[in-house]
């Protein structure tokens, strides 16, 4: 068995609330071993044999059948998420105002250009690998390259702040 988290996009809020305790046992009769959340915005962390892509599939199918609503989903291992805390390239200083969007898949051809002229004054972004990070100093909800993250690099993603990402690590690692 291998420890996978799944981060799924656009959960919690009032816009799309996923109960965690349903949410979990539908996971779990996917054949999901010992699976665990981490606050109620779709992060998830459980133990399986299958493939990120197959996970991934099953996982977004599972959600519209039970809960009635498209939420894309990207599988990551253990690695996955402590290289995209090594690769960061910015200050961890102020958690909240960094974050990370994990790509469903590589980025094949990103508009960077495009997203350089919707910067903030203050803000930075850098893509590396399957990860974009951005650091919003003026916050997240407010950024207009935030909102159009995912048009420019033309491949489904979900974003997470750094403490967030930081916990589900701990919570992947058994901490």
């Amino acid at each position: 068995m291998t420890t996978r988290i799944v981060l799924l996009r656009g959960i919690g809020g009032n816009v799309r609330p996923l109960p965690v305790k349903e949410a979990v046992a539908a996971l779990e009769e996917l054949g999901l071993r010992h699976v665990r959340s981490y606050i109620g915005t779709g992060n998830f962390v459980f133990e399986s044999r299958k493939r990120p892509a197959t996970l991934a599939r099953e996982i977004e199918a599972c959600i519209e059948a039970r809960f009635g609503f498209d939420a894309p989903a990207v599988v990551l291992g253990v690695p996955d998420l402590e290289r995209a805390l090594e690769q960061n390239p910015f200050p961890e200083d102020q958690p909240s105002k960094l974050h990370f969007f994990f790509l469903k898949r590589p980025a094949e051809a990103p508009r960077l250009d495009e997203m350089g002229r919707l910067e903030a004054s203050g803000e930075a972004f850098e893509l590396r690998e399957q990860v974009f990070y951005l650091y919003a100093p003026h916050g997240f909800g407010t950024s207009k390259l935030a909102v159009r993250v995912e048009r420019l690099l033309g491949v489904p993603a979900t974003a997470r702040n750094l403490n967030t990402v930081r916990k589900v690590l701990e919570l992947a690692k058994g901490r």
